[in-house]
Order: structure tokens, then C-alpha cells, then sequence
């Protein structure tokens, strides 16, 4: 020690003798390890100062930037910390002068000072944020232990363990590996033969065999869809107040189905954001485009336009931002955003992508699907549509041919008209043949009298008091109609005394609807045509009715044929006097009719068949006097159409055909499946500044589409559209898109992702625990052309997933999220795989792809108490297969998310969530035990086990064990089961009662050759099987 002692004087003596300094000798003390920007000082400063100092223009204090190198220099000096203002500042011991200021928030820790100081003596060596830079593919590390790594990934994994002196974990049982592969690729769980086949395959490729097994599965896309739709928020239902059911399960069924193609993630990019806008754009390229139409919707009325088309806009942003470029950009709607260099003018530059969709802010109260929309027939669709159009294809040929062959029968029918027998009968209390229109008439439609009605707001006769009809007194109307526009023919009704009075309408359907009405609905009667009436001609109507207060009473005619019809209601007592008046085209709460009355007739009592026939013939009377002898005459046409309607029966039968042909056609496409899509303006909206974000606020002149400044790469054009934009997104130029999303495929198989804010790529967002690693995923997706398969096998091919997830307790105290990667993954299972599982290993589930949500067990009442009655109608639990789908066809109702979903943190659906919290609550295990369908599937299992397990309870328990965990019990283990099923089918035996009431939960039927006590026993046995930690956890 002496001699150590006395080495730094002879040392320095020596250097003094030849002129050196010490540290110029092997003494000098090691060199500290440079500070790094990006790690570690931009941190500091953006929870510490950029709040005051940062990109916010209207936030920042003094005018001074700390975000920007060259303002930073203001107030410090590179390697100078002595005259540096900013470090004086920050170290200031006068609380008034210190910064940050103690009132704002945290002060620096000493650790985060000497940072600073440390990073000042360097001389403030500055680097743009990692994410906003292009990423280039890095190195492979050299490792010491390379037998380990099975890929790239694995070297960038070890050669961090090595440098903390730790080593990886040993690789999961063949079993465990498995499981935890079935559920990662397609969300359900492998089963027996598959876990044998697995086990029993001794080649080195094994493993890898069972990876392209289930990549291949359509159980893959299902799976992975799932994963999308919650960035996307799909949901089944508007939203908001009204929350009303909406169709966009045909865009989910796209998701599926490219996912299972493994299309490409650039084009898979592309069609969502802008399939709309590719040349010659298909079917499916359009329905691609409903990712940004998923948004809520208003239907409330009263709302502003305007401010809820401003609201759709802003959440496209925020989601393709926050899905595609990690990006909180919403941030900057209201203001500079206070951290990422975007600003509220770049914010609303690329609000301008989004702005000129063919929307409107509100639809009131509109139910289902809104414009811009697109029909999506199935293929059993098309299959009718085609029968259909081949059938009236045939009937309009005939048609022809008849009309033709009936030319030469005109004239004598004419002559047959006059001869034809005239019968007699009291005169109408009420005949109208011309009446003053209000508002706009509509086209001439006739050269012989008639009233013409536009269709539109205002247009309409009043008749006044010139009608009064009551409801035990036989009653007639005869009238022509050319209908162009659904709506009221004529209505004498009450709108403030409960709907009092009469009226006759032509439905959207094409039907004709009357109303008979005392108080409604309680004291009305109602008829609905079963047919359809033909628009664009004149047709002879009649309605006779008798006096009687019932449906029966009523009669129907067009054309001379009867017409059946719906009752709706039946219970007409009391009077229908009202003294409202009688109007032609017009009744309140319905459309204005369009289209042409003509001769319309009251009488005041029934037309016998003779009278109608009369009626009939007197409009052909009356066009043919008018056209004299005149064969150019415009009204010689219209009556050869009617003499052929009158005399020509297999023409009339012919065009009766046709007309239903045309209604039948219409019934299937508005039976055909529609979903929201993209749709551009003819001409662009402008788009403004809004002042703090406000719809009613623009300021300054038009804005042009664009990116924040830092995102460089968008061509150099004018006009940019959303197909510039989406091309951009996967294109060289963009640092973010690839990193982001091979990040979000990571945290689904790790738990969490290298940047585990897999939504914030930005400053405040988390670093990434492997920046290198990210970096070479996200070159190394690319050059695989973004094939999402590919890159997902490669990290389930990887040391690193396949390690076991155990770990010593000091293991875990050191890295307790495991974001060093020395340990395999373990979590729980997401809601809808818990559903699907228990589904699976009970044999309940159904496998069907896509189709229309299903609506499985949920408590009684549940919408009408939490969603006030809003929306449409009570929950409709579905029958049969509906209750045995796969979760991810569940039906999404925004205001009341599914129970047994929502327990396990499913989302609301309501906006774009990249991340599902994960928590722990009693509320789960009660739903394990409790909810009907864990109840009928723990059923289920246990016929499964009594019937296909063996002949001993050893061996059916055993078989359960293995269904649901992948491997077989140990001795312990067993005998702790069989022992609790002793328990069980004792205490059934005791109260057999209670037996039947478990059996009786679901709509399943259980096997009656079984014996209920030992099936009820059973039964909680596999309760216990599902509530085990094995069956919830992916390890």
C-alpha cells in the first residue's frame, strides 16, 4: 500500500521533469460517457420546458424557444455552463427567478441538472427526434453467445442482456409454445389433435410448420382483424344520443378478407384511406374506404350542421394520424401543438384531406346507414338480381309483341266504349277537377283536367270545409293518380287533436296506405296495400267503405282489381268528424305527394262493381271527346293506353308483371347489405384556420392540403387529394408508418410495444426500449414488401418469443414488464379471446366467416336502462348459431358496449384506441363463474368430458385439464380435481333441484342419456377449469 501510495508522486514528479500533465499519463481518469440528445435531454426538456417554451407560439413565455437549437443558443453557450443564462436559470437558489417556476410543476432533480450541466459542457450537441427520422436498417450486433439467436431479432435482444450481465430465458415447453403461437396468430386456443400432431412431430421444422399452419388458417384474419377495428373504432351503431344501428360489417368482412390474403400492407394502406380515388376503382376498393367513415354520427335534431361535419373531420385526422403516424395530432387543433413541431395552421393543412367528403354534419333522426353509401350485395343477392332482371327482360319482349299485335284493336275498342252500357248512380257529395295550387305546381301532365303537385315543401290544394266524413257512415273514393313521389293524396286530419280524420297515402314502398283515425294509435284503423302501384302512368283508384268501424269494411281497387292488404290497426270506436281541412297532396308528418289527381269523387256511400266500372270509363269518355278525331292529337295517346289497360287483359296482366318484377327487384336491393365509404365533392370545400378549433370561427384565407413542415416528401403539386396522402404514408419518405405499426403487431405478441406508447410516437411519447431493434423491423418489413405475414413469422420464429415466461423472483423485481425481453410473454387473454376460448373448448363455437353482428346473452334490459332508451328498440338476443359466433361478430352498440366484452377492457368503440388498458377486477371473476354463456360453455365441457374423456373421473378430468390448459395435470393436481368433484356430486345428490337449474342456463340442449346430478358436478368442475390462471393467461 505504502508503494501504490507513493506511484502518483514519482509519476508526477516525472511529468513535471518532462514537461506533461498528469493527465496525459495511463492515471488519467476514464472519460464520462457522452450524454445523449434524444435519450436523454429532450426528455428533460419537454416535461420541464416546453410547456412555457416550446412549439405553442400562443403559449410560449418571453418569446423564448427551447425546442429549436439555434434559439437555445440565446441563452446558452456551448461548453460554457458559467455564462450559460439557461443553467443559472435552472439552478437560480431565489424562487422567484428559478426555472422552471415552482408553482408550475416538478423541479429538476439534481440527476436531470447534472444532465444539463454535462450536456452544456459538450456543447450541446443537438439530433432531430429518432421518430422523425428516416429509419435505416442497423448493423446486426455481435453477440457472445451466438448458438442463441434464430434471427435478427434475437442479436439485438442478447447483445442488451449480455451488456447488463443477464441472459435470456430457456424455450417454453413444446405445449406452452403452442398455445401461446394458436392464440397470438388466431386468437383461439390449438386443439387436441393439433397440440398431438404438434408434440409428435420430432423434425427440426416443427415448429415452423405449425407457424404456417396458422397463418394460413382464416382463423388468422379474424383474429388479426380484431386488432384493427379497435384503431379503426368500427361499431355497429351511430353513437351519441340516439345511437341508432348502422351497416358497416361489410367494410369489417373487407378487413377479414385482405387480412386473410395477406394483401400487402401499402395497397391495404392505400384502398382504406383512398380507394375511392384509384383509377377505375372496384366494389371492393370503394367499401375499403369505410375505415374513416367508422366515426360516431349525430342524429339528434336540433344539432348544427356544420359543427358535426367539422367533428367527422377532425376524428379522421386524429385517427389517421394516430394509427398510421403514431402522431397525437389532435393536439394542435386549438392551438400549436405544445410539445411535436405541428402547428394549428399544419394541423388544419392536413385537415384539408379530409374535408371535402360528401357529407353533412347531421342526419336527423336518420336510422341506419348515410350518404355517401354504397349497396354490397351478396352473392345469393346477385343471384336473384339476375333471375329477376332475365324474367322482366322476357315480360318486356312479350309486352311488346302484345302491343304491337293490339294497335289494329284500338278503333274498335273506341267505337266498344260508346256502345258500353252506362250505369246510373246518386252523384258525388264531393267532385274536384281543378283546384289553385299553393306553392309550386308541379309539370303538366295531361291535356284533360287534373292538379298537378310538385312534390315539394308548400305544394298543395286547400279545399277548406268542403268535405265531412264520420266513421259509422259507408263512404267512396274514386280518383286518378300518376304518381311520381311518395306521399299524401289527400288528408282531412287533425294534427293537434291525437290525428283525428282521414287520409290516403302512397308509401316509399310504393304502397297505398289509408288512416281512419278517432285518437292515435290507439283508436285508429290502419291498411297497408300488399301490392305495389306503378309510378309514372295514370291508374284508376278506388276505396269503398262501409260504415262498420272495421277493417273488413274496407276495399281497395286499382284498375279494376282488388287489392289485399295488411291490417295495422283495428280498433276504430267514436268519431273521425274533424273540421280540419281537406287538402290534395299535402298532411302533416308525411311527404308532399308528386305527381297528378285527376276526377277525383267522394261519395257517401259504397260503389258497387258496376258504379266503379262506370267511373272507370268515364275518364276514357271524357279523353276521348277531347281528342275528337285528331289521331295527333296528345291526348290519343294517353287513351290508348288506357283502352289497353281497360280492354287488352294480357297486356294489363303483361305490364302487371313487369311492375312486380320491378317491386320484387326493388325488395332485394333494399334488402342488400349497405356500408359508408368515401366520396369526394365535385368541387373541394375551402378550408380555413378555425379559431381554438371552433367550426364557426375561420380566419385568414384558404389552406391548401399539405403535412407538418417536419414531414417532408409529399410530391411537389397542386391540389393534393387523399390518394397523395395515402401514398405518401408508405412510401420511402415517411420515418413513421413502418415503425408504428411493426410496433403495434410487436405489443400484440410482448404485451407491450418497444415504444410501449404505441399511439405517441411524438416527444412526450415513450423512448423505445430497442431503438436498433425497431429500427431494423421496420427496414426489414419493407424490403419484405410489406407482407404483414412475413414480419410476424419472423418475430414468432425469433429465441426471443419462444422463451418460457418463467422467471426467478429477482428476475422479475428487476424488470417487472419485462422490457428487456429476458423472459417470454405473459398476460392476460383479451376479452374476446376468453369468450372465443370457452366457446372453442366446449365445442359451442361456430365457425362462420363474416356477415351481420350477432347479438349473443346479455343481461335483460341492459339498453333501455343505461342508453335511456335511445337507439332502436329493446336488445334481441339472437337463436341458435348467433349465440355461438366468434366475439369479434359481437354487436357493437357504442352507448352500451357488450357486459362480458366490457369487463375485460374491449373499448367502447367510440374513438381510435391502439392500446387496451388491462385490469384486475373482482367483476371478472364474478363473470367467469356467473355469466350464462362461461355457465353453458363450463356445461358443454363437462359433456365433453363425461362422454369423450374416459371411463374414470381421473381420466375425463384429465381430458378437461388438457382441453383448456394444452397439457396434462400433475398428481397434485389431479386428485385436488377429483376430490372437488366428490364435493359436487354430493351436494347435487343432496338437492338435485339445484342440478336443473344449472342444466337450465343456455339454450343449448344437454345430452338427456346423461345423468343430471353427475353432469351438474361435473359441470362446476370445468368452471374451475376456466377460471384457472393457465386458462386465462398467455404464457
Amino acid at each position: 500500500m505504502l508503494i501504490l501510495a507513493c506511484v502518483p508522486r514519482i509519476v508526477g514528479a516525472l511529468a513535471a521533469c518532462l514537461g506533461i500533465g498528469v493527465s496525459h499519463v495511463f492515471f488519467q481518469e476514464p472519460e464520462a460517457e457522452r450524454v445523449s440528445f434524444d435519450d436523454q435531454i429532450r426528455p428533460i426538456l419537454a416535461a420541464k420546458c416546453f410547456a412555457c417554451h416550446g412549439p405553442d407560439q400562443a403559449a410560449r413565455k418571453a418569446g423564448l424557444r427551447l425546442d429549436l437549437r439555434e434559439d437555445f443558443l440565446s441563452v446558452a453557450e456551448p461548453g460554457d455552463v458559467e455564462s450559460s443564462e439557461f443553467f443559472l436559470r435552472i439552478t437560480e437558489p431565489n424562487p422567484e427567478d428559478l426555472m422552471p417556476p415552482p408553482e408550475v410543476g416538478d423541479p429538476l432533480s439534481q440527476e436531470e441538472i447534472s444532465l444539463l450541466r454535462q450536456w452544456i459542457q459538450e456543447g450541446l450537441p443537438w439530433a432531430d427526434h429518432w421518430a422523425f427520422v428516416v429509419p435505416e436498417t442497423p448493423p446486426i450486433p455481435a453477440v457472445g453467445d451466438s448458438s442463441w439467436p434464430r434471427n435478427p431479432i434475437d442479436a439485438f435482444v442478447l447483445a442488451k442482456l449480455e451488456a447488463k450481465g443477464e441472459r435470456p430465458s430457456p424455450q417454453a415447453s413444446k405445449a406452452k409454445l403452442l398455445r401461446r403461437l394458436s392464440f397470438d396468430l388466431t386468437g383461439l386456443p390449438p386443439t387436441l389433435e393439433e397440440l398431438d400432431a404438434f408434440l409428435n412431430d420430432g423434425e427440426e421444422d416443427a415448429y415452423e410448420k405449425a407457424v404456417d399452419r396458422l397463418l394460413a388458417s382464416p382463423r388468422y384474419g379474424e383474429h388479426m382483424a380484431r386488432w384493427w377495428l379497435d384503431g379503426a373504432r368500427y361499431a355497429d351503431t351511430n353513437g351519441y344520443q340516439n345511437d341508432f344501428a348502422r351497416q358497416m360489417w361489410p367494410w369489417r368482412d373487407w378487413v377479414i378478407a385482405a387480412l386473410n390474403q395477406n394483401m400487402p400492407f401499402d395497397q391495404f394502406t392505400v384502398e382504406q384511406l383512398a380507394g375511392d380515388l384509384l383509377p377505375e376503382a372496384t366494389l371492393e376498393q370503394r367499401i375499403a374506404t369505410g375505415f374513416n367513415r367508422n366515426h360516431r354520427t349525430v342524429t339528434e335534431v336540433g344539432s348544427i350542421a356544420e359543427e358535426w361535419r367539422v367533428e367527422n373531420v377532425v376524428d379522421r385526422v386524429e385517427t389517421t394520424a394516430s394509427v398510421f403516424l403514431g402522431l397525437t395530432m389532435g393536439c394542435a387543433r386549438c392551438h400549436d401543438h405544445k410539445y411535436d413541431p405541428i402547428s394549428q395552421t399544419e394541423f388544419y393543412r392536413f385537415y384539408a384531406f379530409f374535408n371535402s367528403i360528401a357529407e353533412e354534419g347531421v342526419y336527423a333522426e336518420a336510422r341506419g346507414n348515410v350518404a355517401p353509401l354504397l349497396q354490397v350485395p351478396r352473392a345469393m343477392d346477385e343471384a336473384k338480381l339476375y333471375d329477376l332482371d332475365t324474367r322482366r327482360l322476357a315480360a318486356e319482349v312479350e309486352l311488346k309483341r302484345l302491343e304491337e299485335e293490339v294497335a289494329s284493336h284500338l278503333p274498335l275498342w273506341e267505337a266498344e266504349l260508346l256502345k258500353a252500357p252506362k250505369v246510373f248512380f246518386p252523384p258525388a257529395k264531393l267532385r274536384v277537377v281543378s283546384a289553385p295550387i299553393q306553392g309550386e305546381a308541379g309539370p303538366n301532365r295531361s291535356e284533360a283536367p287534373h292538379l298537378s303537385l310538385a312534390g315539394k315543401e308548400g305544394s298543395f290544394a286547400d279545399l277548406g270545409q268542403a268535405l265531412s266524413v264520420e266513421s259509422n257512415s259507408p263512404f267512396s273514393v274514386s280518383c286518378w293518380i300518376l304518381a311520381e313521389k311518395d306521399g299524401a293524396v289527400y288528408a282531412k286530419m287533425s294534427d293537434d287533436d291525437a290525428y283525428r280524420g282521414i287520409d290516403l297515402l302512397i308509401s316509399p314502398e310504393r304502397k297505398v296506405v289509408a288512416h281512419w283515425i278517432h285518437d292515435w294509435p290507439e283508436n285508429a284503423l290502419k291498411v297497408e296495400s300488399k301490392q305495389t302501384i306503378p309510378f309514372g302512368r295514370w291508374i284508376h283508384f278506388v276505396m269503398t267503405y262501409d260504415g262498420s268501424m272495421k277493417a273488413t269494411g274496407l276495399h281497395l281497387y286499382v284498375d279494376g282489381s282488388e287489392l289485399s292488404f295488411d291490417v295495422r290497426k283495428d280498433h276504430l270506436q267514436g268519431s273521425i268528424h274533424t273540421l280540419s281541412p281537406l287538402r290534395l297532396g299535402r298532411r302533416h308528418y308525411a311527404p308532399y305527394f308528386g305527381g297528378a289527381i285527376a276526377d277525383l269523387r267522394f261519395f257517401d256511400y259504397e260503389l258497387s262493381d258496376g258504379q266503379r266500372g262506370t267511373l272507370r270509363r268515364a275518364r276514357l269518355l271524357e279523353l276521348l271527346h277531347l281528342a275528337g278525331k285528331d289521331s295527333e292529337n296528345p291526348l290519343q295517346a294517353e287513351l290508348d293506353q288506357l283502352l289497353i289497360g281497360v280492354f287488352a287483359a294480357d297486356v294489363a296482366s303483361t305490364r302487371r308483371e313487369i311492375a312486380a318484377l320491378e317491386d320484387q327487384k326493388k325488395a332485394v336491393l333494399r334488402a342488400v347489405p349497405t356500408t359508408m365509404v368515401m366520396q369526394e365533392l365535385p368541387q373541394p370545400r375551402s378550408t380555413f384556420y378555425l379559431k381554438r378549433g371552433r367550426y364557426d370561427a375561420p380566419i385568414g384565407d384558404p389552406l391548401s392540403a399539405g403535412l407538418p413542415e417536419f414531414l417532408p416528401g409529399l410530391p411537389a403539386k397542386e391540389n393534393l387529394n387523399r390518394l397523395d396522402l395515402a401514398e405518401w404514408i408508405v412510401s420511402e419518405n415517411n420515418p413513421l408508418t413502418s415503425r408504428v405499426i411493426v410496433n403495434q403487431l410487436w405489443q400484440r405478441l410482448f404485451g407491450h410495444g418497444i415504444v410501449e406508447t404505441s399511439e405517441n410516437f411524438g416527444i412526450q411519447g415513450a423512448r423505445p426500449t430497442h431503438p436498433a431493434l425497431l429500427n431494423w423491423l421496420a427496414t426489414e418489413w419493407v424490403r419484405l414488401g410489406w407482407d404483414l405475414k412475413a414480419i410476424q413469422k419472423t418475430m414468432v420464429m425469433s429465441a426471443t418469443y419462444q422463451q418460457s415466461s418463467n422467471a426467478d423472483p429477482q428476475a422479475f423485481e428487476r424488470d417487472p414488464q419485462n422490457q428487456q425481453l429476458s423472459r417470454g410473454p405473459r398476460f392476460r387473454l383479451s376479452a374476446e379471446e376468453l369468450r372465443d376460448q370457452a366457446l372453442a373448448v366446449s365445442g359451442l363455437l361456430v365457425e362462420k366467416l363474416g356477415g351481420p353482428p350477432t347479438r349473443p346473452y346479455q343481461p335483460d334490459g341492459m339498453w333501455k336502462e343505461l342508453a335511456g332508451g335511445a337507439g332502436q328498440g329493446p336488445y334481441v338476443q339472437d337463436r341458435g348459431e348467433g349465440l355461438y359466433r366468434r366475439s369479434l361478430y359481437t354487436h357493437r352498440k357504442r352507448t352500451v358496449p357488450h357486459p362480458t366484452l366490457a369487463i375485460f377492457d374491449a373499448p367502447s368503440f367510440e374513438i381510435c384506441q391502439l392500446r387496451r388498458s388491462r385490469t384486475n377486477t373482482p367483476l371478472q371473476a364474478l363473470a367467469l363463474l356467473n355469466d350464462v354463456t362461461f355457465v353453458e360453455a363450463s356445461r358443454k365441457l363437462a359433456e365433453r368430458m363425461i362422454l369423450k374423456g374416459g371411463s374414470t373421473a381421473a381420466e375425463r378430468l384429465r381430458f378437461g385439464f388438457r382441453l383448456v390448459t394444452g397439457r396434462h395435470p400433475d398428481e397434485a393436481e389431479l386428485e385436488t380435481m377429483i376430490a372437488g368433484l366428490e364435493r359436487r356430486r354430493a351436494g347435487f345428490a343432496r338437492e338435485p333441484e339445484r342440478a336443473d337449474q344449472l342444466l337450465a342456463l343456455g339454450e343449448s340442449a344437454h345430452d338427456p342419456q346423461l345423468e343430471k346430478v353427475e353432469l351438474a358436478a361435473y359441470a362446476l368442475s370445468a368452471a374451475v377449469l376456466f377460471n384457472l390462471d393457465e386458462c386465462l393467461t398467455k404464457e
